[in-house]
């Protein structure tokens, strides 16, 4: 286990293949936790058909400007400040606000403010990896 690692556990009321898990057995699941230079992201959610993520923007940061071929993502803003440029188009976003990225839309966010800024993605496709991204703008060089 490395630092980006955190581990879950929880007790199974419920078998989902009983020659593989007992009921009452205690079970450990690795969830994905990633340090960036604009902050981290915790998964908290990885299924087939879609991915729920916590990211964290430290102040004055922002993520890199991208698309994605494979995933349409839904931001939901729980704490702090900031802009989000959707095609374009900037916004100021602070707690409450939700945003649609659809498939394919030039996005990123931007922390403007003092304090952390926290939201929680949701992603909805096909496939949810992180070579899903095409970096149009990077402040970290991350750029092909």
């Amino acid at each position: 286990m490395t630092a980006h690692d955190a581990v879950v556990t929880f007790r199974v009321t419920r078998a989902w293949n009983a020659s593989e898990v007992a009921a009452g057995q205690t079970v450990a699941m690795m969830m994905e936790r990633d340090v960036r230079p604009w902050g981290t992201y915790e998964v908290l959610v990885d299924e087939p058909d879609h991915k729920v993520k916590q990211i964290l923007v430290s102040p004055g940061k922002r993520l890199s400007y991208q698309v994605h071929a494979r995933r349409s993502e839904h931001w939901f803003i729980v704490r702090g400040s900031g802009i989000v440029t959707l095609n374009d188009t900037r916004f100021e976003v602070g707690a409450g606000t939700a945003i649609d990225v659809p498939l394919g839309a030039s996005h990123r966010i931007e922390n403007t403010g003092a304090d952390n800024l926290v939201f929680v993605e949701v992603q909805h496709g096909e496939y949810f990896g992180e070579d899903d991204i095409i970096r149009l703008e990077d402040d970290f060089g991350r750029v092909p």
